[in-house]
Formats: C-alpha cells, structure tokens, sequence
C-alpha cells in the first residue's frame, strides 16, 4: 500500500469498475487517507446530474495497511441513465474534518467533484470502431470526367484543370459561395473502391452527397436527390454495393439542423418550381423555419443567411426526415448507407437524435450513428444543457476532436504524459463501446491539412500566402517524419483510425478551402503512401489492434508506449517525438519482432534495452 494517494479514480485500490458503470450496476469505492490524519469517518456525496438526486453514502473502516487507513463503500448507481458528480467528506470524532475532491482535501464549500457516467447498455455494431474509415470530400476525390453545370442550382462553375486551388477569393458582393466545383463523383469513388481496399479500408464516410447550391453541400437543397455533379440514386446503390463485396462500408453525412437558402424548401430565389417557405407561408414547409417577421428575417445558422435553421420540432419535418415510412434516414439506409454521421450535434436536440437513433436501432439494427461533437462528448453543455449523447438512447460514438488536439501537442511539444492523461480522462468518462468507436483522426474537412500543421515553421498572415503556400524541404522533411509517428498511433489507439482522403498521398494546405484540394493521381509521396498501405494492412491482419484494451506503458516527456492486449496476444507501439535519439527499456519475455520492419529484438534478462532514433517509432509483438 505504497501508493501516494488518498483516492485516485483510475486505480483498482480505490474504484471498480474502471470508468462508466451500466445502468443497475455495483461500484466499490476506496479512500486511504494517511493514519496520522486522524480521520475516523469517511463518506461518499453522490450528486446526479439528470436526476438532481443526492445523497451521502458513509464508508466502512476496512483495514489500516502500513501508514494508511482504509475506507470502503459499495453501493448501486442509478437504474436511469445519469451523470455522477461525487467526492469525500473525512473528519474525526471531536467534529473536525474536511472535504476531498479531484483538487485534494480542502474546506467546504465549492467542490471539484469527480464524474461517474451511468448509461444504458444499448447494442452498439462494433464493425466501425475495429475498421479503417476514410473521409471523403466529394468533389474533390476523383473525377471521370468534367460535367457541365447547367441547370443546376447554385449558379455553378467548374475548373477544367484538376489540380487547381480552390477559389478562396471574396465576389463582387464580397461573400465566398463556393460555387467552384472540380467534378468529383460516385462513379470516381467507385472507380477507386480497390485503391481504397488496397489502403486498409473498411468504411467510406462522405461529406454531403445530397443535392446542393454549394461544393461543401453542407446548405442542402433536396435530401431526396444525390447531386445531379455527382450522380444518382442509382450510382449509390452501385457504389455500395460494390463497396460492400469489397468489405467496405458507406456512411453518409446528415446535416439536419438547417437547410439552405436556395433549397426546395426555402426557395428565396425561385429555382425549384414547388412553393418554399421563403416565398408563402402557404408553403407545406413553412413550418419548418422560424421568421420574425416572413419574410425578411429567420433564423439562421449561426446568422448565416444562407443556412436557414431548421424547427426541429415541426412535426411534418420530423416525419420527413427520421418517422415516416420513406423518411430521409430511412431510404438511404435502404438504398446501401450503414450509418449516419449527424453534422452539427450540438445543435440538435437531444430528443430529435434519440429519435433517429430509435428508428436505426428498430430498423436497422446493425447501422452506426455518429455525431459531431468537438469536445468531451460526456460532459458537453450546448446552449445552456447538459447533453446526453453517449448515456445509450442516442450517439454510437463521436468524432474524437480530444484525440487529434492531445497527439498533435505531443508530437509539437513533446509532452507524451498530456497525451496520455487527455485520452484516460475520456476512457474513464465515455462508455466502453464508445471510447471504442470513436471516430480518431488527424485531420478533417474542417482542419488545416496534417502535413501542414505538423511541417509549417509559420502561419503566414494574409489568405493570399497562405493559398499558395507549400512546405519547403526542411519543413516537409519534418513534418513527414512526425506525421508518420502520428499516424502509427492513429492506427493502433483504440477506436476507428480515419483517414481525410489525401492525407496518406502528402497534400498540404492551410484552413478552409485551401485543405480541401483535389486528391493528386500519380502526384503522391510515395513513401508516405506505403506507410499508411502498411498501417491499414496491420489493423486489418491484427486483432488486438482491432479489439484490444488499451494498457499505457511509459508516458513522459518525448516517449510514448502503450499495449493492445486481446486474449494474451499483445501489440506495444513505441514513439519518439524527438528530433534526439533515446533509450528506452521494456519489460519482454522472448524474442519481440516490429511489425513495421520485420527486424527483430533479443531482450537481456527479459528486458528490451532499445535505442529510437529521432522521430522514430515500433509496433512490437
């Protein structure tokens, strides 16, 4: 009982079960305070979030080990999902005493509690989270042909040449459209589902498929229609079919908070022929945006005119899009989806998403529901609430955004242990099968490229330089390197490594749009591209890496090493995020083999004694 601390909840002396604790289920708790301290008391205060429920549960002197005094609880977490915020009271038979929480003992009054997250253990399809996703922009990843854009809506245009930038420049209104298409299609990605394959990959995430006045096609006109620029509803079905004999599945993008302007359901400037609210309040779909007064002013996302919200709660707008019998998530899980990725969630009501996941859960019990959440999805306020994502009744899983910000600071800073503590606190919050399925990544559509971020001595000030900037040697050797080590842990961290199309091929750029380029055919880094081949092989040909626990090795400092253990098979990665080599020694029964080279290690007296060059990295088994 040489351990530190009064009470650490990730330790198996003070609390079990690790982390989330299902609906019903039992936790014991364990407090050892220093016997000197005097305390003969100890009690637990149990506060929930949902249920405003509290109580305070009084502890049993269990044993006094060595300088220690040990108290234990067990008690029943709530049978109805709910947020537990708890910590300590200790005092002393005279009255004296004090108050332990996450900031050590301190008087009453404000209290840093720690969390306990009780969910409902609902089934979650755990073929995302042992896969290999892979982002799509789509039409930026492959072109069969330039299309022409007449007749379409959003007064488009395209460049003929595939690898331009994107047009970034204001128009003569002042306002970026983005009306510039490149041409990507269906067919293109069905063209390169064994390019993909070849890559590890087991689901295609695509951006907006859904008609659109913009190239983003995140302000959607028509959730009935794949965009005429990219196909039909027949080049869909094609793509997953033949995506799915090739073990690759399709989800798509729900943008359900707000609609655009220029949509069948809007209509400000007449294109469809159907009455939109924008133009009569008549409009079978008035009811689905909020004006003040019609027509002038609505709501709109985040004031963007352009993107009239939606009412989430008009009832004809709910039948449409999650309850009808051919409502929008219905069809196109029947038409090949196997799940949805809803843009926004923080905008969305909790009860609209527990909607959706309820028809998928009925329906299409083997279908993913994933949600855009940027933070620590468990402890998420949006507009004043509480939201209950991963309580059970409504995300799978989330984009882990903690995930990208934590490793990119280690490999910048070189602080492994940041890393590690960022990611435990979500393992210790986030149910298991939704620390699993986490969407990791290290780029999106909605971040600089990696290779930029990684390599970029400087962010140059004005659009115009940073349209064209490009990484100099120096800059792009640095970057490769430490992208290749932040892609090792990518791929065997626990959760679903993803992929923004182009970043295993090198390509650079700074925000939106400059990191939504055309993917480059017959212009990759080579190398870099068989890094990512290699990874993709291994996750798939691995089990451990697929459904392994995660077991943290060494945190500090520029080394970085974890295990995935599953049924006695173990996979260690080892990094080093410096630009100086370092020696690292590992505890190793036999002889250990990395993955990545095939060469082999001789452990002396079972321990590896391992020198890592700079920017250097292991998968050892």
């Amino acid at each position: 009982m040489s351990e530190p601390f009064v009470f650490d909840s990730r330790h198996s002396l003070c609390k079990t079960p690790f982390g989330a604790v299902s609906c019903g289920g039992t936790v014991t708790l364990c407090c050892r305070p220093l016997a000197s301290e005097g305390f003969t008391h100890c009690a637990v205060v149990l506060r929930g979030e949902f249920s405003g429920n509290e109580e305070q549960v009084e502890f049993a002197w269990t044993a006094l080990e060595g300088e220690r005094t040990c108290f234990s609880a067990e008690f029943s977490v709530p049978e109805k999902p709910d947020l537990i915020w708890y910590h300590f009271r200790f005092w002393r038979d005279d009255g004296s005493g004090c108050v332990l929480d996450r900031s050590g003992y301190r008087g009453d009054g404000l209290v840093d509690p720690w969390q306990l997250t009780v969910y409902e253990e609902t089934p979650t399809p755990p073929w995302f989270g042992e896969g290999v996703s892979y982002q799509i922009f789509p039409d930026r990843f492959c072109r069969l042909s330039v299309p022409d854009s007449t007749g379409m809506v959003g007064g488009r245009w395209v460049h003929e040449n595939w690898a331009d930038t994107p047009e970034w420049r204001p128009d003569s209104d002042g306002e970026v459209r983005n009306r510039d298409f490149f041409g990507g299609s269906l067919a293109g990605i069905t063209s390169r589902l064994p390019y993909l394959a070849d890559l590890g990959v087991t689901t295609l995430y695509l951006c907006p498929i859904f008609e659109s006045a913009s190239n983003h096609r995140y302000n959607t006109a028509d959730y009935s229609k794949i965009d005429p620029m990219l196909g039909t509803e027949e080049d869909f079905r094609t793509l997953c079919s033949k995506a799915g004999e090739m073990g690759i599945r399709v989800i798509l993008d729900g943008v359900f908070n707000h609609t655009g302007s220029q949509s069948l359901y809007f209509n400000v400037d007449g294109f469809y022929p159907t009455v939109g609210a924008a133009q009569s309040l008549d409009s079978p779909y008035a009811d689905w945006f909020s004006f003040h007064p019609w027509p002038a002013d609505y709501d709109a996302w985040w004031g963007i005119r352009t993107l009239p919200a939606v009412r989430e709660d008009s009832p004809s707008y709910i039948q449409y899009v999650i309850e009808g019998e051919d409502s929008v998530i219905r069809h196109w899980l029947r038409a090949g989806a196997s799940g949805w990725r809803l843009d926004v969630a923080d905008e969305l009501p909790d009860w609209f998403i527990e909607k959706i996941r309820a028809v998928m859960q009925r329906d299409f019990p083997d279908a993913f529901l994933l949600g855009e959440v940027w933070e620590d999805a468990s402890t998420k306020i949006a507009y004043s609430q509480r939201r209950r994502y991963l309580l059970g009744r409504e995300l799978h899983s989330v984009m882990n955004y903690p995930f990208r910000s934590a490793l990119l600071a280690y490999l910048r800073d070189g602080d492994a242990a940041l890393f590690c503590e960022a990611m435990e606190t979500l393992r210790e919050n986030y149910p298991p099968s939704a620390f699993s399925s986490a969407m990791n990544f290290l780029g999106t559509h909605d971040t600089p490229r990696i290779l930029t971020v990684l390599g970029a001595d400087v962010l140059p000030e004005s659009r115009e330089a940073r349209a064209g900037y490009r990484l100099s040697p120096a800059e792009l050797a640095r970057g490769s390197a430490l992208l290749r080590l932040a892609a090792l842990v990518l791929f065997t961290f626990p959760g679903a490594p993803t992929i923004l199309y182009g970043d295993e091929a090198g390509m650079q750029g700074f925000e939106d749009p400059f990191n939504r380029g055309t993917y480059p055919w017959d212009r990759e880094d080579q190398d870099l591209l068989a890094w990512f081949r290699k990874l993709g092989g291994l996750r798939r040909k691995q089990v451990s890496l697929q459904k392994g626990g995660l077991q943290w090795l060494h945190a500090s400092g520029p080394l970085l090493a974890f295990a995935r253990i599953w049924e006695g098979r173990r996979v260690v990665t080892l990094v080093n995020a410096s630009p100086e080599s370092q020696t690292f020694s590992l505890p190793w029964s036999g002889t250990a083999s990395d993955l990545l080279t095939e060469r082999t290690y001789a452990p002396e007296d079972e321990t590896l004694n391992l020198l890592l060059p700079p920017y250097a990295g292991l998968l050892l088994c």
